[in-house]
């Protein structure tokens, strides 16, 4: 074992913890890259080896999607599906199970995190000028968005890592992430519910939310991609990365949206933590120090080769670094049949537990606070922990009692 590359993981992964490293204006992608770059500069990985690590089809894969989601957002098809579902509820009851149901089904195939940016400010703007209190529909958005994104392998970015990395069939993990999906997303409807029942209403000042004209033509045509494209993972064997980024082509060859829009929607940070990751983790395996910890978890009776302990380590653990950092370290343990529809439920559900669960709570939360809507980590884990322990529980269930 290589202590210096056993500091530089250590400290990577407590950068994870924090969101960042103490006394640095650094965060978790930026540490991450800091220790991606210290590999190198210590000698402990060559360039080459550093970059042969990189998993570019994952890249890839990302990306494509990425480039279809910022298609919907700028032809302004979320305001217009939004607003359209507004107008056909007559109760907050109602309107919160169409919000459930279309952000959940939105988020299986479109990146969940582009959903939420998306669709907040429509919400809040809804919400506002029925007098309705925001925030237990924001808190739907939020949790819908991330037990949506579990059903399939474009959902979340953790997902199509998955897939990827272990070259899971689309179709036959459809068959595994769905139902348990669907469930979470009667969870998420009945927690909101119950909890809010009779406290919906609330005054506040109307602002119109900023969001792109829509344009039926370009909805159209994302549409027609995002079909061929879902149409392609399911009966061909032809790379998903390939697919994706022709995918991404095709839409980036428009006369209405200039391809620095589309581009400047593309998460460039997401895409550089997971470069960084690649180096790091690939770093922990070439020196031993993963094999090291694979036998020490082992003593200690948290066995990775056991379903169960994956489980609920990987939903522990996505709670602590986040879900993308959690799955990272544990995908070499991910050697048996279920063990990736494991890593993608238990990781995916266990993102609503506390806000820095996943990138899509911070990403409402953020969006409310600039509309000086609070929501704070107690009102939060008051919906969130109900609807990860349940939803973490039916995903078990499932994998128990169904064969795969």
């Amino acid at each position: 074992m290589d202590l210096t590359v056993l500091l530089i993981f250590l400290t990577v992964y407590l950068g994870m913890i924090l969101g960042g490293l103490p006394g640095l204006n650094l965060d978790r992608t930026g540490a991450a890259l800091l220790g991606a770059i210290a590999l190198l500069v210590f000698g402990k990985l060559s360039f080459s080896e550093a970059w042969l690590a990189i998993d570019s089809s994952t890249l890839a894969l990302l990306f494509g999607l990425m480039v279809i989601s910022a298609q919907f957002r700028l032809s302004g098809f979320y305001t217009f599906l939004i607003r359209k579902t507004a107008a056909s509820c007559e109760s907050p009851r109602v309107l919160l199970a169409y919000l459930v149901a279309v952000v959940g089904f939105l988020s299986s195939l479109l990146a969940n995190d582009i959903v939420c940016l998306a669709v907040a400010p429509i919400l809040i703007e809804i919400c506002e000028k029925r007098a309705y209190d925001p925030v237990p529909f924001l808190l739907a958005l939020a949790c819908a968005a991330n037990v949506g994104s579990a059903a399939t392998l474009i959902g979340n970015p953790q997902n199509m890592l998955i897939g990827q990395k272990l070259g899971l069939h689309f179709g036959h993990y459809l068959l595994q992430g769905a139902v348990p999906s669907l469930l979470g997303l009667f969870v998420v409807w009945g927690v909101i519910c119950g909890f809010y029942c009779g406290h919906w209403q609330r005054e506040i000042e109307i602002t119109e939310a900023q969001a792109p004209p829509f344009d039926a033509w370009e909805t159209i045509k994302g549409f027609l991609v995002m079909l061929l494209l879902v149409a392609f993972f399911l009966a061909a064997e032809y790379p998903r990365a390939i697919i994706a980024l022709a995918a991404a082509g095709v839409l980036l060859c428009s006369r209405r949206m200039h391809s620095r829009e589309i581009l400047g929607l593309i998460d460039w940070q997401l895409l550089v933590l997971f470069i960084a990751l690649f180096v790091v983790i690939h770093s922990i395996e070439r020196y031993g120090i993963f094999e090291y910890l694979m036998q020490f978890s082992g003593k200690s009776g948290l066995d990775l080769r056991h379903p169960a302990w994956l489980f609920t380590l990987s939903a522990a653990l996505s709670n602590v670094v986040s879900n993308v950092p959690a799955v990272m370290l544990l995908l070499p343990s991910a050697t048996y049949p279920v063990a990736g529809p494991v890593l993608a439920l238990s990781s995916t559900f266990a993102g609503n537990l506390i806000v820095v669960g996943s990138i899509a709570n911070i990403i409402v939360i953020e969006q409310a606070a600039s509309r000086g809507i609070r929501i704070t980590w107690r009102e939060h884990a008051k919906v969130g922990v109900p609807v990860t322990l349940l939803t973490l529980a039916l995903a078990a269930v499932w994998l128990w009692l169904v064969p795969l």
